[in-house]
């Protein structure tokens, strides 16, 4: 069978990390997250609202909100050298992401996209990108679970309280590759399924899910998150509010019906 869409992007080392980011990680406490935390080259000052606890090693701090690690450009060897080959990984990834060409949809909807069945493809958008509601990445019949999907986005990304990202057809969030040049948020009630790639900031609102990987050049701001892992192929995130932190079915286990979402994007 063979998979529909582009190239998958490569993350390389950057894929270690479910938050890694140049000028900090905020968190408003209480926040729970599970995986691997990583800023650089700002140094641990960057991480803000953790508490963090420096290991005796001095390589790492833990805090009671992680379930995992906390990474910084100040900590011991080889902490240090290690976050800056995944930030550059990063940056890779986002410039190969950016320069795909000949994209399968351009300007789709003007940029409002809710509403929308997204298939397999390259997507370019020369402004921002606004999901007011609901939005389903379809795979395909006999390939959705290889099939790819990256959006180019020039502009901001922004989606709206309540609007979801809805996986179908086998999709999966690895797959699935943001590329986004402006700011992004989600607001309470949103939910994204993705990789993100961002070149500013992004911010998730108290109440907002995602279950992705958050990658910015700039900062990541979480207000009152819980955050677990949910792919024992990555580590993703699932977000949202303080006390309902749970896999949720219908992201997770959608099933195609060929008649109500046809192969195309509409």
């Amino acid at each position: 069978v063979v998979a529909l869409g582009p190239a998958a992007v490569n993350l390389r080392s950057a894929a270690n990390h479910a938050i890694l980011a140049k000028s900090g990680v905020s968190t408003v406490p209480p926040s729970v997250i599970t995986g691997s935390v990583g800023v650089s080259p700002i140094a641990a000052t960057g991480l803000t609202g953790f508490s963090p606890t420096v290991d005796s090693t001095g390589q790492f701090s833990t805090s009671a909100q992680v379930t995992g690690k906390l990474f910084a450009a100040s900590y011991s060897a080889p902490t240090p050298s290690t976050l800056t080959v995944a930030i550059g990984d990063m940056g890779t990834a986002f410039t190969d992401a950016a320069g795909r060409v000949n994209p399968n949809f351009t300007n789709l909807g003007s940029g409002a996209i809710g509403g929308r069945i997204l298939t397999p493809g390259l997507y370019n958008w020369s402004s921002a990108v606004g999901i007011g509601s609901d939005v389903i990445i379809l795979g395909g019949l006999l390939s959705g679970a290889t099939d790819t999907w990256i959006f180019q986005v020039s502009g901001g990304l922004s989606i709206a309280a309540g609007a979801r990202v809805i996986l179908a057809g086998g999709a999966r969030t690895s797959n699935i590759v943001w590329v986004v040049s402006g700011t992004i948020s989600a607001t309470a009630g949103a939910h994204l399924e993705d990789v993100i790639l961002g070149k500013s900031s992004i911010t998730l609102l108290t109440g907002a899910t995602a279950n992705s990987r958050l990658l910015s050049q700039t900062t990541v701001v979480l207000q009152k998150v819980c955050a677990r892992m949910l792919s024992s192929s990555g580590t993703f995130l699932l977000i949202s509010r303080i006390g309902h932190c749970h896999q949720l079915s219908y992201l997770v286990n959608c099933v195609r019906n060929k008649g109500q979402y046809p192969n195309h994007a509409v």
